[in-house]
């Protein structure tokens, strides 16, 4: 027991003392990055610091299990470095013994990435966007899903127009039950259309039995009429910004994406991609842990044995690959080419399983 809690202990702050040296690192790339984007509107080095801090934890967080399997690296080769490995295998203790400290510690780190820092990353991706906005004088046009359907923000010279409808097709282009309401440049509203269907064309929506009100009269209700089709809406919107609108789905906390999809299911929209990161989320600690077998397999060894930084760099190859492997199966679940399951399940299993024959073949081949 008190072999495992060193083992243990020394993992975890050999984890975050590198997760450290990476934090830093990024945070002052991405400011640079920030002063070189935003050079126009002249922000200072506290600002472009200040961006670059809330932006970095998001990708921080994808890069979680290259971070776990340099720290099991290093883990297992100050080990041999320092024969505590020759007298732990002296007293008896298996590898796969051995081991279970560390992938307890690799399977905690990933729930408590996945229940806490998670939201936290997206609170701060969130607030780094809102701070890009204001900064750079953006973000017309936001679209956001509730449980009334979906609410689309447009702006213009005009003024702003806001859009609520019940639902819509799959890439947002046909409202079904929508409702606008047009403001003009003081805030003040001026015109609502409600409209059974509208469609998204150039340069404006296409309505199709729409029915419009003048805020603007004394009595809009009996002021109210029918449009004559073709009845047009203005807006610059197109199909890219659209999606664009939506986000990435690692924006959404983890304990938001069941009911962020299920909102989005109701609109009409395809929620596959948020599917295939929530189960993707689910998996991660199971992929830390897949991260760290597969580092004991080629450097939990002997130094004198030597060719250390042989395997080291073939330890750090199998960790790109897995990762490469995960990015790869989530851009083919998020295009529906494969399952949604086997997108985010399939390299964690692919981890877990070439890391243990691997074990079994240098401890028992």
């Amino acid at each position: 027991m008190t072999l495992s809690l060193y083992i243990a202990r020394r993992f975890f702050w050999t984890f975050l003392r590198i997760l450290g040296v990476f934090y830093g690192m990024m945070v002052l790339i991405d400011a640079v990055d920030q002063v070189r984007s935003f050079s126009s509107e002249g922000i200072g080095a506290a600002k472009a610091l200040q961006l670059a801090a809330l932006n970095t934890p998001a990708s921080l967080y994808r890069v979680l299990p290259l971070i776990m399997i340099l720290s099991a690296i290093a883990l297992f080769v100050g080990l041999a470095r320092s024969s505590e490995l020759v007298v732990i295998r002296a007293a008896g203790r298996s590898a796969l013994r051995f081991l279970l400290a560390p992938v307890v510690v690799a399977l905690a780190v990933g729930v408590f990435a996945v229940t806490v820092l998670n939201p936290l990353v997206a609170a701060t991706t969130q607030l780094h966007d809102s701070l890009v906005a204001h900064i750079a004088v953006r973000g017309d046009s936001v679209l956001s899903v509730s449980e009334d359907g979906l609410w689309l923000r447009q702006g213009g010279e005009t003024g702003q127009t806001v859009i609520q409808a019940a639902r819509s097709n799959q890439d947002g282009t046909a409202l079904f039950g929508a409702t606008f309401v047009i403001f003009d440049t003081e805030g003040l509203p001026t015109e609502r259309i409600e409209a059974n269907v509208a469609r998204l064309r150039d340069g404006g929506w296409q309505l199709q039995g729409a029915k419009a009100w003048n805020l603007r009269a004394a009595n809009p209700e009996r002021d109210a009429a029918s449009t004559t089709p073709p009845a047009i809406v203005p807006t610059d919107l197109t199909l890219e910004s659209i999606r664009n609108s939506f986000g990435e789905p690692s924006a959404i906390p983890f304990w938001s994406l069941p009911s962020y999809i299920g909102g989005l299911e109701r609109a009409g929209f395809s929620a596959r991609s948020h599917w295939v990161w929530l189960h993707m989320e689910l998996a991660q600690p199971i992929l830390l842990a897949g991260m760290v077998l597969l580092a004991a397999g080629f450097t939990m060894r002997h130094a004198r044995s030597g060719k250390t930084g042989y395997f080291v760099l073939l330890a750090i190859l199998g960790g790109f690959g897995i990762f490469f492997l995960r990015n790869f199966a989530q851009v083919m679940g998020d295009t529906g080419q494969i399952p949604v399951l086997l997108a985010a399940w399939s390299p964690p299993v692919v981890a877990i399983f070439s890391a243990l024959g691997l074990l079994l073949h240098v401890e028992d081949g």
